[in-house]
């Protein structure tokens, strides 16, 4: 038996422990899971820690941004929402532990987590086991929410953002030859760039050729020099924002001057920092654009600035902000916090007014929600366009 396994067991047992100590399963009682005395415990698993801390550490903020504010305008079914955090580690095959403990320790009715779609997957059978429900802010690749009826997600799928990219690619720049840059271990970039490679040649595009990397690497000079070598027009780079720069500049260094896109993984205040001018004239697909002068999104970075001083929210903000939201409405509609209760009630979630845009799930318990293209142009992000579902 493996450690891992080993350490789940004994997480599991002390759950079975407690259980059998008088703490039961989740009810409207106050002594079942999630419900403790004058709380409603609510779970966010997120990577607060590891290699994309930052997303884990910005949907956290939201989330709990979220509850302040429902909290502030008095009790959820005569109870105050409590977050009880659990740290991923950025790590999938660490995310199960931290899962069982939010469900067999702290007892929470409902999970809101991971971003990444490689946790989300590690943790979705454990929510659909324990029937607890799992709402991803984040988590993009189509598989997660095949798992079961107990994991949703409030974001868009790369079905959608994958279409959206090589449509702006073919349609808006009027580029037809393409190359992917792509991280073999993460079900992210996977996904995504499997939608790419069926939906580009449908638009007249051509993709001329394919290199692989994984994540944590830093020397990308090898399969830049074979892209280039292909003389593609653009780069299709679907990965997370720890590589995305080093990419990027390397292959300026390299001679490469093609624009590179990629998709929401790119969001973060570290790309930008890092790739500086190497990313001039390159795009990416988002949930959201903090610029927008939409009321909802003004008033929402204004409130987040105010109560973390001064820090401008990123999408993993907004998203996480955004399913606490549909949560705690979920939980309000419901009546109550039993869990089967909250599933019911968030697979009938429908054109929630959300910060990222109205939020419908579907029968397959995936958001139809819209999603914009920003650009990296004059040393700033901009917003070039928002597309509907």
């Amino acid at each position: 038996m493996s450690v891992m396994k080993m350490m789940l067991r004994a997480v599991a047992g002390c759950g079975l422990m407690i259980a059998a100590a008088g703490m039961g399963s989740c009810g409207d009682g106050g002594n079942g899971a999630g419900v403790a005395g004058t709380t409603i415990k609510v779970g966010s698993l997120n990577s607060m820690t590891g290699l994309n801390s930052t997303f884990g550490q910005s949907s956290d903020k939201g989330i709990r941004l979220a509850a302040k504010e429902r909290n502030a305008k008095g009790p959820l079914l005569g109870k105050t929402v409590e977050i009880v955090t659990a740290d991923t580690e950025s790590s999938p095959q660490k995310t199960p532990l931290a899962m069982l403990k939010l469900l067999e320790q702290d007892k929470v009715c409902t999970v809101l987590g991971e971003v990444a779609s490689s946790r989300s997957k590690a943790a979705a059978p454990e929510a659909q086991r324990n029937r607890v429900p799992l709402l991803s802010p984040a988590s993009t690749n189509p598989t997660v929410t095949q798992i079961g009826d107990y994991v949703f997600r409030s974001c868009f799928t790369d079905d959608f953002q994958g279409v959206l990219i090589a449509k702006f690619t073919a349609e808006n720049l009027k580029i037809n030859k393409a190359a992917l840059l792509v991280d073999v271990g993460n079900d992210y970039s996977t996904g995504l760039a499997k939608v790419l490679e069926a939906e580009f040649p449908k638009l007249g595009g051509t993709i001329v050729g394919r290199e692989n990397y994984s994540a944590g690497a830093t020397n990308f000079k090898t399969q830049l020099t074979n892209l280039k070598s292909l003389n593609p027009d653009i780069v299709f780079l679907p990965g997370y924002y720890t590589e995305v720069a080093p990419i990027v500049n390397q292959a300026r260094e390299l001679g490469m001057t093609c624009p590179f896109i990629g998709g929401d993984g790119w969001d973060s205040e570290v790309t930008l920092k890092m790739g500086g001018k190497s990313l001039e004239g390159c795009y990416y697909t988002n949930h959201y654009f903090a610029g927008d002068q939409d009321p909802k999104v003004v008033e929402f970075v204004a409130k987040y600035k105010k109560e973390f001083n001064g820090e401008s929210p990123d999408a993993m903000a907004a998203l996480g902000y955004d399913a606490a939201n549909i949560l705690f409405k979920a939980i309000e509609d419901a009546g109550s916090a039993d869990p089967p209760k909250i599933r019911d009630a968030l697979a009938k979630t429908k054109d929630f007014p959300a910060v990222t845009g109205s939020i419908t799930i579907d029968a397959e318990w995936n958001a139809k929600k819209p999603g914009v293209v920003l650009k990296f142009e004059g040393g700033a992000i901009k917003m070039v366009t928002r597309v509907q579902p």
